[in-house]
């Protein structure tokens, strides 16, 4: 199993920030445009829920479409949501987000538990695409999350 983990400040508070991250269609804003990332799923509601089961096609390497499926399992307002990884490119993927409070702001920690497919060859892999994917997505997030909401 790996870890990710990342976390950002943002001058923001903490109603704006969930309000903003708990809107499935706002993970289109903060995701690199060349991933080609697109909700597939009919969204009934602006903010998620327990069990609620978002699709997307993204194309993260070589502009291949991939299918991705999560479900929003956990939720406590304000403070953290889960997305588990029910069909796509990981065999386990396991994000968890987290709210904090902060003076002048909040602090949003991504905690990512994941484990690749394919054995071995997914092992080898992990530190050369993708680590180094995941590290260039959440730095391009970072830095959309500073464009749109400024720098604390």
């Amino acid at each position: 199993m790996h870890v990710f983990k990342t976390s950002t400040r943002l001058p923001i508070s903490i109603d704006e920030a969930w309000a903003f991250f708990s809107n499935p269609k706002n993970l289109k804003v903060i995701t690199p445009e060349y991933m080609g990332f697109d909700i597939t799923s009919q969204l009934y509601n602006d903010s998620m829920y327990n069990g609620m089961i978002i699709t997307y096609k993204v194309r993260p390497v070589l502009n291949i479409p991939i299918r991705w499926m999560t479900e929003i399992t956990h939720i406590h307002d304000r403070v953290f949501f889960v997305d588990e990884q029910r069909i796509g490119p990981y065999k386990i993927w396991h994000h968890q987000h987290h709210f904090k409070a902060i003076e002048g702001g909040v602090e949003m920690t991504d905690i990512i538990d994941y484990v690749v497919p394919f054995g071995f060859i997914g092992r080898f892999l992990e530190p050369i695409l993708v680590r180094p994917k995941l590290n260039e997505i959440f730095s391009f997030r970072e830095n959309k999350m500073k464009e749109l909401f400024g720098l604390l």
